[in-house]
C-alpha cells in the first residue's frame, strides 16, 4: 500500500496563532515541533494498520520546510521544499492508495476557523463549477482526479466539517474547537496524537469505503482576488479574463488537473508586489 500524508500547520493540535506558524516569529520552533509530532502520530497509525505500507509525507505549509527531518518517524520518506509538482500534494500519483490531510484549515471567508485562508491572503474565494473550495477541497479534488480518496483530515472543527461536506465518509479528527481566527479550545497535544493514531489506522483500513472526490469534464473557474495588481497580472495569462465583480477573474478548463495548476499559478502571482 502506498500512502501520502500532506501536512499543513494551521490545523495542528495546540496551534492558534501566526506566531506559531511563521518562520519570522518567536514561537515558530515550537510550532514545528507540534507539527512534526502530529505527523508522527499519523504515520504510526498508518503503519499500525499496515506495517509494510510505503508512506510519503509532504510538508505542505508555507516554505514547505517546516517538519523537522531528524524528528520525523524514520519509517516514512519526506518531501520538502518548493516549487514542486502538485504543490501540497507532491508525491501523489495514480498508484497512491489514499491521501491523509493533517493540520489543515478551513477556507477563506468561513468561520469561526483558526487561521482561515485559501493559499494566501490574496485569494478571497475560489469557485470551481460554482462550488466554493479552499485548500481542503482543491487538494481533495486533485487527489480525486488521480483516483485517490482523501480518507482522513485533522484540524479544527470547521476544517473537519468542510471535508465532510465534500466527502461524508472521510474520517475527521477535530483537535480543537475554533473560537475565532486566533483562538480555540484545544485538546492536550498528547490526547490529540492518541486520537490521530487511532483514526489514521481506522481510515486506512476503511479506504475502500471512501470514494475519491471527482470533478469531471469541462470546468468553469472563478477566483476572487484581493489586490488590483494581482488581477492585472492574472489577466496576462492566456484564457484568464475579468468577470463579474471588480475582484473576479475567470477561466474555463478542459479538466480539473489543468484548473488546479492554473489556480496555483494565480496564487503565486499574488505574491508579486508592484515594482
Amino acid at each position: 500500500m502506498k500512502l501520502l500524508i500532506s501536512v499543513d500547520m494551521e490545523g495542528i493540535s495546540g496551534i492558534v496563532h501566526s506566531t506559531e506558524t511563521n518562520p519570522e516569529r518567536y514561537d515558530y520552533q515550537r510550532g514545528r515541533e507540534l507539527m512534526t509530532a502530529d505527523a508522527n502520530a499519523v504515520i504510526a497509525g498508518v503503519l499500525d494498520a499496515d506495517p509494510t505500507a510505503d508512506v510519503l509525507v509532504a510538508d505542505a505549509h508555507g516554505t514547505f520546510r517546516n517538519l523537522l527531518p531528524e524528528q520525523l518517524d524514520r519509517r516514512a520518506r519526506l518531501v520538502r521544499g518548493k516549487p514542486r509538482p502538485l504543490n501540497m500534494l507532491a508525491g501523489l500519483d495514480e498508484e497512491t492508495d489514499a491521501a491523509l490531510f493533517v493540520g489543515y484549515h478551513v477556507r477563506a471567508g468561513e468561520g469561526p476557523g483558526v487561521l482561515a485562508h485559501t493559499m494566501n491572503g490574496e485569494l478571497l474565494d475560489v469557485r470551481v463549477a460554482g462550488r466554493s473550495l479552499g485548500e481542503i477541497g482543491l487538494n481533495a479534488a486533485m487527489a480525486g482526479h488521480l483516483g485517490v480518496p482523501v480518507v482522513l483530515l485533522s484540524g479544527d472543527d470547521a476544517a473537519c466539517a468542510e471535508l465532510n461536506g465534500l466527502v461524508p465518509a472521510a474520517v475527521t479528527v477535530p483537535v480543537k474547537e475554533a473560537l475565532g481566527m486566533a483562538a480555540a479550545v484545544t485538546l492536550h497535544p498528547e490526547e490529540a496524537r492518541d486520537r490521530l493514531r487511532r483514526a489514521a489506522a481506522d481510515a486506512v483500513s476503511r479506504r475502500a469505503e471512501i470514494p475519491p472526490l471527482a470533478l469531471t469534464g469541462t470546468l468553469d473557474v472563478e477566483v476572487d482576488l484581493a489586490s488590483p495588481h494581482t488581477i492585472d497580472l492574472a489577466t496576462l495569462v492566456p484564457g484568464v479574463s475579468r468577470a463579474g465583480g471588480a475582484r473576479t477573474v475567470a477561466f474555463t478548463s478542459p479538466d480539473y488537473a489543468t484548473a488546479y495548476r492554473l489556480i496555483l499559478l494565480l496564487a503565486q502571482l499574488a505574491t508579486i508586489k508592484p515594482a
